[in-house]
């Protein structure tokens, strides 16, 4: 049995991500994440790693993809203002495949919007913040503990797919302390990018061998001549303005990860074997939807839950399946209506969709759900 402990989310993202093998976090503080900046601060150096703040949150994304250019697994967390300065760098490490983790504490917008109050409401930028077709992988925790073991598979993620991942939190899991069992270190799988530890100067740097879709990775410094740009690129790394070569490149972008589809969704079905009635959401709702799944069922109303947990790729296939088994999907989520665009666009004609969505600052409560299990039309 493993330590019990009571803990913060922001630290557990923290105390996840040095166990997943984070040694470098740039970052600029920002209110509701700044706890994992300053815990990082502490925790990185007593870890072997280093902790640097930087001018500004565009710095900060900046400094975190050189640290992983170099070899090093990096994180950078921020919320929604520091998110939408991230995303021309977020573009640029999509497109020149560099591996790291982007924790986005979210807050109640737009703009400075209310610093502290909680939101969800940055989830379609994490899809279509930054321009372009790229391919997005975002994970978005429901608990402290899930918070802990889902940044692990965040950095496993990004160094198996080279790619950045984003890890949507939000103010409700980033500020809640909750009593948790820290597994054994040695039970925890931790995956590292495939490297080339000794490179020829010649070889190409995003040469795909035969029936693979991501390029071995060769650190700077480790003997590797190779240019890194923002451009669209053939092989070499260097600019091309071939079209058959951007055809290439992006496709094999996005099927890297669509093609791993079954390897990087995952979500969570409460209750959905005899359910009529199913609340779709996400991070923090989930607290509500449990207690109001409950008061539901002992009232004769059969009620579950369809959480998805990776949010991007979508879960299209487990949501449209479990849709044909229900005649009703309430979704819940802190905004004025983002993720249900995409469970109106995925369920159609399946089952009856309603929406409650809280974007005051204010969370959405159980009795707030129930009433609307209960309301009828």
């Amino acid at each position: 049995m493993g330590k019990v402990v009571l803990m913060q989310g922001n630290e557990a993202c923290v105390e996840g991500a040095l166990v997943a093998g984070m040694r470098l976090f740039a970052g600029y503080p920002i209110t509701p994440s700044t706890e994992i900046a300053e815990i990082s601060a502490v925790r990185l150096p007593q870890e072997g790693g280093k902790f640097i703040q930087m001018e500004d949150e565009i710095a900060s994304m900046a400094c975190a993809i050189g640290g992983s250019v170099a070899g090093v697994k990096s994180m950078t967390a921020t919320s929604g203002p520091g998110f939408s300065l991230k995303q021309e760098n977020l573009g640029y490490a999509a497109l020149a495949e560099i591996p790291l983790v982007v924790v986005d504490v979210q807050r109640m917008g737009p703009s400075t919007g209310m610093p502290t109050s909680p939101s969800q409401g940055d989830m379609m930028m994490a899809r279509w913040g930054t321009h372009g077709d790229h391919p997005v992988i975002a994970l978005c925790p429901s608990s402290v503990k899930e918070t802990y073991d889902l940044i692990i598979r965040a950095f496993n993620l990004s160094e198996r797919y080279r790619t950045p991942v984003l890890f949507m939190m939000d103010e409700i899991i980033g500020h809640l302390r909750e009593g948790m069992e820290l597994p054994e270190l040695e039970e925890v799988e931790v995956i590292d990018r495939k490297t080339v530890k000794y490179p020829e100067p010649k070889r190409l740097p995003y040469h795909i061998k035969k029936g693979k879709l991501v390029p071995e990775m060769a650190p700077f410094g480790m003997g590797q001549r190779y240019n890194m740009t923002g451009l669209i690129h053939d092989e070499s790394g260097f600019p091309t303005n071939s079209n058959e070569e951007a055809e290439k490149l992006i496709d094999r972008l996005m099927h890297k990860v669509s093609d791993n589809y079954a390897d990087i969704v995952k979500c969570e079905q409460v209750g959905m074997d005899d359910a009529d009635v199913a609340i779709f959401c996400y991070g923090g709702t989930m607290r509500a939807a449990s207690s109001a799944m409950d008061e539901a069922r002992k009232a004769g109303i059969k009620c579950g839950i369809f959480r998805p947990i990776t949010i991007w790729p979508f879960p299209e296939k487990e949501l449209l399946e479990a849709a044909k088994h229900v005649k009703r999907i309430i979704v819940a989520e802190h905004n004025y209506g983002q993720m249900v665009l995409e469970v109106e666009r995925v369920v159609k004609d399946a089952c009856r969709i309603d929406f409650l969505g809280r974007y005051n600052g204010t969370v959405i409560t159980p009795d707030d759900l129930l009433a609307k299990i209960r309301e009828e039309k």
